[in-house]
């Protein structure tokens, strides 16, 4: 027995007839469904519902361009980038980010000099990973930014291209007043493997922010910076746990043997994720010394604990 195919209502004209119908709802729903035809087609119309009388019906179409890629859908989504809706605006924001053709950066470069600073922010969300080189320019001059959320998405865009020049103005911004800018500019460093970026991770371990002397333990262990090691040590006890988990897993990956003692202390602490952290870390060591340590915890109450510990009892053998 042979079947036809089996057609949804996916018919992009007919969908087309319902953007313009009196209810809101009715073509926030048609807007949704062009977007699940995935026919090249439906870009412009879903673009068009970009300047709907509805915010709902422009927020679903912010977020419905997310499907698709090209410059043509990007020409779309500035539209949305300066809705005066915050949620709209955000939403296109986020499309952009999606977008995969480095094409599609030409028509938001403009945007990153725009008054509005959620506009700014946005354009820059926007071209960060489609890795074009002019972003650079533009993404440090947004550096001096008054608003640290333009700050950080700079950061992002600079992340991205890992360009050895940059390395001053990250350094710099590790420094910043607020805390998302230092830990985003730390988060960046890693790609350096200069004594410049060494120090500027090991100064974060002593920041004020848990989030940003968090990032920085992650980026010395990630970086493999060998001189950072002992002051990772000195910090294995820092106040807050979220901290000493990245301590002890770059411990860890630095392969510290004198490390050993203080990251075993941790497998008898009481939350679980350090514990299992611990394990591993000492797993990523294996040296002999962790054995008597390890052994103590073959039977801990979490399953992942007990899954490390054996794991690094056996790289040890």
């Amino acid at each position: 027995m042979t079947f036809e195919p089996f057609e949804a209502f996916t018919d992009v004209e007919d969908l087309a007839d319902k953007l313009h119908d009196a209810d809101a709802s009715v073509r926030r729903v048609a807007v949704m469904e062009l977007a699940d035809t995935a026919d090249p087609a439906a870009v412009a119309l879903i673009g068009s519902a970009l300047k709907d009388e509805s915010a709902e019906v422009r927020l679903q179409a912010a977020i419905a361009l997310g499907e698709f890629d090209g410059r043509e859908t990007a020409e779309m989504l500035v539209i949305g980038l300066v809705d005066a809706d915050p949620r709209v605006a955000r939403a296109a924001a986020d499309s952009l980010a999606e977008l995969k053709d480095p094409a599609a950066a030409d028509p938001i470069f403009p945007l990153i000099g725009h008054a509005d600073p959620r506009v700014r922010s946005g354009a820059l969300r926007g071209v960060k990973e489609l890795r074009r080189p002019e972003a650079l320019a533009y993404a440090l001059r947004a550096l001096e930014d008054q608003d640290p959320q333009v700050r950080v998405e700079a950061l992002g865009v600079i992340g991205y291209l890992k360009a050895e020049e940059t390395l001053p103005a990250l350094i710099a911004c590790a420094r910043d007043p607020m805390a998302e800018v230092r830990r985003t500019a730390v988060g960046a460093l890693a790609f350096s493997r200069s004594n410049h970026a060494a120090e500027a991770l090991i100064r974060a371990l002593a920041d004020a922010d848990w989030s940003v002397r968090e990032t920085g333990a992650e980026m010395l262990g990630k970086g493999r910076y060998a001189r950072g090691a002992a002051p990772l040590l000195a910090a294995i006890n820092d106040a807050d746990w979220q901290v000493r988990v990245k301590i002890v897993r770059s411990l860890g990956q630095l392969k510290v043997v004198e490390a050993v003692p203080q990251i075993a202390a941790a497998l008898g602490d009481e939350i679980s994720n350090l514990r299992k952290e611990a394990a591993a870390a000492l797993g990523e060591i294996a040296h002999a010394s962790a054995r008597p340590y390890l052994e103590r915890y073959v039977d801990d109450g979490d399953p992942d604990v007990r899954k490390n510990v054996r794991w690094a009892l056996s790289r040890i053998e």
